[in-house]
């Protein structure tokens, strides 16, 4: 970041001329400043030349020559680029590890209820349950495919497991009959009105629904942040606006060399707003 800020100020004092009358004036406190900051030429101008052919220095009277010009662009670009890689990574990191934890977190949370429900069940319901337990597996098989982005519609899935519950249970309670599959069809289309199972599928309905769309959206929210993150480190820019994004009017004349503000700026904005992305995505799973 010194450096790119050496750079910019450099482009400050390559600029004295911008601001003082047309007389030609000695270039030696120029060559000076440029060597202390490490840039070596093969020519520098005894006195001021015109510079209506350049691009970021001052385009009147000025000591900057094009190849001055093209080294402290392309001297910008790569810092910029450095400096925005080194604040996208430690983003990227953290995007990464909160989608890594999250996502561990929830996918055991669905294992555990599973093999529990599974446990009381068995100790329950015995054979009769154990031969029917696909339905149980099917339910969360569905549920994991669903919070890791499948194509799985959670009103319509739930709705199937209850009718097909409802069919198998029917099946056992009335072995000593025949049911036909016409039979069974009509019982599940009936359900809502049968209510076999009082208001426990409405009501965990409501509950898987909530926090399933909200455990998705949250780590598909982490996902996007980490690709922003990423895109932000491969962002360019123009060697103009990389070395005036400070948005200051062309440079003065400063006799310490004092600090410019440049990419930095842009940069910080960029990790303040995907820390608030973040924390706004926290804040709407905790909801």
């Amino acid at each position: 970041m010194l450096r790119l800020e050496t750079i910019i100020c450099t482009f400050s004092v390559l600029s004295i001329a911008a601001r003082a009358d047309f007389k030609a004036r000695n270039c030696s406190e120029v060559r000076e400043a440029c060597l202390r900051k490490g840039f070596t030429f093969a020519h520098v101008p005894q006195q001021e030349i015109p510079g209506e052919h350049l691009r970021v220095c001052p385009q009147g009277n000025t000591c900057c020559t094009q190849e001055m010009e093209d080294t402290f662009g392309q001297q910008s670009k790569l810092d910029f680029e450095n400096l925005l890689n080194e604040t996208s990574h430690a983003l990227r990191s953290t995007f990464v590890s909160k989608h890594q934890r999250f996502d561990e977190f929830f996918l055991d949370l669905l294992e555990n209820t599973e093999r529990s429900l599974n446990e009381m069940f068995v100790r329950t319901y015995g054979k009769p349950y154990m031969q029917n337990a696909e339905v149980f597996e099917n339910l969360f098989s569905e549920l994991k495919r669903y919070y890791t982005g499948g194509n799985v519609n959670l009103e319509e899935m739930l709705n199937d497991f209850w009718s097909r519950l409802l069919e198998r249970m029917f099946t056992l309670l009335n072995s000593q009959y025949v049911i036909t599959e016409d039979y069974l069809e009509c019982i599940s289309k009936y359900i809502d009105q049968l209510k076999p199972f009082g208001d426990v599928p409405r009501k965990l309905k409501a509950q898987i629904t909530r926090a399933f769309i909200a455990a998705r959206t949250f780590v598909q929210g982490l996902s996007v942040g980490r690709e922003v993150a990423q895109r932000v480190s491969k962002l360019g820019g123009t060697d103009r606006g990389q070395s005036k994004s400070g948005g200051t009017d062309p440079p003065r004349p400063p006799p310490s060399l004092r600090a410019c503000v440049g990419s930095p700026f842009i940069c910080n904005c960029c990790k303040e707003n995907l820390y608030v992305y973040i924390n706004s995505l926290f804040i709407f799973s905790c909801q």
